[in-house]
């Protein structure tokens, strides 16, 4: 009898809210809600693809659980830890054991120093070998990486926006982490390109047991790499599944949407499925109903305001939203329950 294996990390009604500040003397006038309510569970070795619009909240999401930005609530365990409320010098030492990667390459390497003292620099933080043995060390991901051993005495400015990428993934693994947080890791590269960085992803994800919390806007990007797919709207999860299940049967309105709008390699095919019109509520003044049926001017957005919107399962192993604007009449009846 196999037993499953806890998870590495636990998220749980995670929030992360931002105060707006205005006037002469700035003062605190509203709160915008990035992040609001979210909970997702990562086990080791998986990739949990994280999908929704610009401004939805997954680059936050992503920070706060590195723990780059602070919770006001909810709880971030990793193997077992709560870190959500540890200080910055408790969570030093476990910091080694997740990374993350940042969605422009050339913004997140400094380009005043060299490509050998970027990727060395956390092996100086944490205290790990003497320098000959840390300069073997940065030689050695870059090999791994697919880069020469040549180009440590470089800078970032000198290498394409895929080269820098790979920089930035020996960065991130030169600690050794369980967790790598990829913050839409190849949005920002050719299409050529964007293949090579995620076969290397994937090779490494084999060889080192790594987990990925792979953030992405692209459907088809997240199909490729992940186990399960998190698709997120205005601060919440509202879609959850394995993602062969979430391409083959989505559930949510706005996973359909999202679906929809991948573009189709047949410039003859059109989608059945309806295009994304309008824009993302404020996340400073969300609606008090359902976020997708307020957006779509959905007849059933009244019967969703202060309803439980919270995510159930459909189906084992598939989460969706109880909103009534945005499943159908008989996904709706066996969420609440018949």
């Amino acid at each position: 009898m196999s037993v499953t294996p806890p998870p590495l990390l636990s998220v749980s009604e995670l929030c992360v809210h931002f105060a707006v500040r205005r006037g002469v003397i700035p003062r605190p006038t509203a709160t915008v809600r990035a992040v609001d309510g979210v909970s997702l569970q990562l086990g080791p070795g998986e990739t949990l693809g994280l999908v929704g619009e610009s401004g939805c909240g997954k680059t936050t999401l992503g920070k706060a659980i590195v723990r780059l930005l602070k919770p006001v609530s909810g709880s971030i365990h990793f193997a077992g830890t709560d870190i959500s409320t540890l200080r910055q010098r408790e969570l030093r030492p476990l910091r080694r054991n997740f990374q993350m990667m940042f969605q422009d390459p050339a913004e997140s390497l400094d380009p005043r120093m060299s490509v050998c003292a970027i990727i060395e620099e956390p092996l100086i933080i944490h205290g790990l070998g003497d320098r000959q043995q840390r300069r073997v060390e940065v030689n050695g991901l870059l090999d791994r990486v697919g880069l020469p051993a040549a180009a440590g005495d470089r800078y970032p400015f000198e290498f394409s926006g895929g080269q820098r990428q790979r920089i930035g993934i020996a960065r991130a693994l030169a600690l050794k982490p369980k967790l790598i947080v990829c913050d839409e890791p190849v949005s920002a590269l050719d299409v050529s390109v964007q293949s090579q960085i995620l076969n290397l992803l994937v090779e490494l994800q084999r060889d080192f047991g790594l987990s990925y919390l792979f953030i992405a806007h692209d459907l088809s990007v997240v199909k490729h790499v992940s186990d399960r797919v998190a698709v997120m709207y205005l601060g919440k999860i509202v879609e959850l599944a394995a993602a062969e299940t979430i391409y083959r049967d989505p559930r949510h309105a706005y996973t359909k949407a999202l679906l929809a709008a991948i573009p189709s390699h047949d410039p003859r095919y059109r989608s059945a499925r309806p295009l994304l019109e309008g824009d993302v509520p404020s996340p400073i003044d969300p609606p008090s109903g359902s976020a997708f049926g307020h957006r779509m001017k959905h007849p059933r957005y009244e019967e969703s305001i202060e309803a439980d919107l919270s995510m159930r399962e459909i189906a084992p192993g598939h989460w969706v939203a109880v909103d009534p604007c945005c499943v159908s009449d008989e996904d709706l009846a066996t969420l609440r329950g018949g």
